[in-house]
């Protein structure tokens, strides 16, 4: 029987993934991605947010084993993904340039929080997996 745990675990795995995948992602859509003009890596202030997301999402899909162990990192990535998409919004929303975030990066980081806080509401690990 699937519960809340184990769809925890597949968000987990899954947002892991894309958070290690956002240079490719800024490569198919630079507007919802990237704040600069030039490829992702010309800029240092972007290569180190993908290094920062690149390490969150292995933490997540190793956090994904076993998530009730790792609850703070869980609440850390949903909090700092509401923090970070708000951050974006209110910059995105008043600079018309960078109004392809409102349809990139800040809705994915909002979904990102709010699928996890609810998740991780009520999931308990399964008393068979010990």
């Amino acid at each position: 029987m699937l519960g809340k745990y184990t769809y925890l675990q597949a968000a987990l795995v899954v947002f892991g993934a894309i958070f290690c995948l956002v240079y490719p992602l800024a490569l198919v859509w630079p507007a919802g991605w990237m704040w600069h003009e030039g490829p992702p890596l010309s800029n240092h202030y972007y290569a180190m947010i993908l290094g920062v997301y690149f390490t969150l999402g292995v933490m997540l899909m190793l956090a994904a084993r076993n998530p009730a162990e790792h609850r703070s990192l869980i609440r850390f990535t949903i909090w700092s993904s509401v923090v970070h998409a708000l951050i974006m919004a209110v910059q995105a929303y008043g600079d018309p340039m960078h109004s392809g975030h409102l349809l990139g990066d800040v809705p994915a980081l909002l979904l990102v929080a709010v699928v996890l806080w609810w998740l991780t509401r009520g999931a308990e690990k399964p008393a068979s997996a010990g």
